[in-house]
């Protein structure tokens, strides 16, 4: 007999972006000098795809994160590893959040939002306390409701995630001379990938860790509000 038990076990989420996202990251910005960008690239992508591969084994499904780590890993050494580099790099530090934004925005109309998914999940919360709550106070099409509009506003973050990227790439990833050595150019991209993830922890993160925590506010206000549940209910320990 299958073990459904085993297919419909829900991801971790935070796997999910140390894998497909972090990880790849820090290896072309970090190994590229070391092993050369080829290595590097193969290596950064190798994260994702074998996540991927191993997500849709055991969950039957496409891994939505693992495509998209995928695609900004391929940009990034890709632009690296053929020699294009200035304003093309500022457009692909803008295209990726700008795709999850996308993704994120398209999941608010299906049957389940891609907050659900990072959110309430058996990881995070009490899910069967929630939904037996939901279902005894009438409340599953308002919390479902209240779940979309939390998903599109989590999306705006990732659209201000994406003008801001564009803005401090562009004045980052200025054109390099290409009378320049390879090793010479190389050299300068990296400390260009390092300027830019160094200032985007600044100049990004802090101002989209606001907007999240914003977003998380109002999300557990809905969660709180349709529930009857207090965090403290609602959270695993």
């Amino acid at each position: 007999m299958t073990d459904t038990k085993a297919q419909t076990k829900p991801e971790n989420s935070w796997l999910n972006l140390i894998f497909n996202i972090l990880l790849p990251v820090l290896i072309l910005n970090k190994l590229t000098k070391h092993i050369g960008p080829g290595y590097a690239l193969i290596l950064a992508l190798a994260f994702p795809l074998i996540y991927g591969i191993y997500d849709l084994i055991k969950r039957r499904k496409v891994n939505a994160f693992s495509i998209l780590g995928l695609l900004n890993v391929g940009l990034t050494g890709g632009l690296a590893f053929v020699g294009i580099h200035g304003f093309w790099f500022a457009v692909k530090e803008a295209a990726f959040p700008a795709l999850v934004g996308i993704f994120v925005f398209g999941s608010a109309f299906t049957k389940k939002p891609f907050i659900e998914s990072l959110f309430l999940n058996p990881n995070v919360m009490k899910v069967d306390l929630l939904e037996q709550k939901l279902a005894e106070h009438g409340k599953k099409a308002e919390f479902h409701e209240h779940m979309r509009k939390s998903t599109m506003l989590l999306s705006l973050s990732f659209a201000l995630s994406a003008v801001l990227n564009f803005v401090l790439a562009r004045s980052i990833f200025l054109d390099i001379d290409t009378t320049l050595t390879a090793d010479a150019q190389s050299v300068i991209l990296n400390e260009q990938i390092a300027k830019m993830t160094t200032w985007s922890m600044a100049i990004i993160m802090v101002p989209s860790m606001i907007f999240l925590m914003g977003i998380f506010w109002y999300l557990m206000n809905g969660v709180k509000k349709h529930s009857g549940l207090t965090t403290e209910e609602l959270m695993n320990s």
